[in-house]
């Protein structure tokens, strides 16, 4: 199981800015009516320029049971944020997310390896994958 799904740190932690043409006003995919315009050209998610922030787009309860509301179609910097371990490497801004809530670290050391060989090519991983 994914372990994004009973967390939800990173999304009430940091604040989620993109480009502003990620917003379906610019021709992207995120929803304007979730986005708010922080310069010219950088917006951010609803919720997460502030002090406590929480994206308008968070459903649930941090490190309970959480999910996207529009998982599909979230900016960039959702897509690209990898938690602990994903990678087979530690994520420190995924740790410091956690932490503020009172969560452990993910574990690293259960990082199943998959040789190349048994899968034809390099798949694609990390920042660039879809779940």
């Amino acid at each position: 199981m994914n372990p994004c799904v009973n967390c939800g740190a990173c999304c009430a932690y940091f604040r989620v800015s993109f480009y502003w043409a990620e917003a379906q006003e610019g021709g992207g995919t995120v929803p304007n009516a979730m986005t708010e315009q922080v310069t010219p050209f950088i917006s951010c998610m609803s919720g997460t320029n502030s002090k406590s922030p929480r994206c308008m787009a968070l459903q649930g309860e941090v490190g309970q049971s959480v999910s996207c509301s529009i998982y599909g179609d979230r900016p960039p910097p959702c897509h690209e944020f990898t938690p602990s371990g994903e990678v087979g490497v530690r994520n420190p801004h995924c740790d410091r997310a956690r932490a503020h809530y009172g969560l452990p670290p993910l574990p690293v050391d259960n990082i199943q390896i998959i040789r190349l060989e048994e899968i034809g090519h390099w798949p694609i991983t990390g920042s660039h994958s879809a779940p």
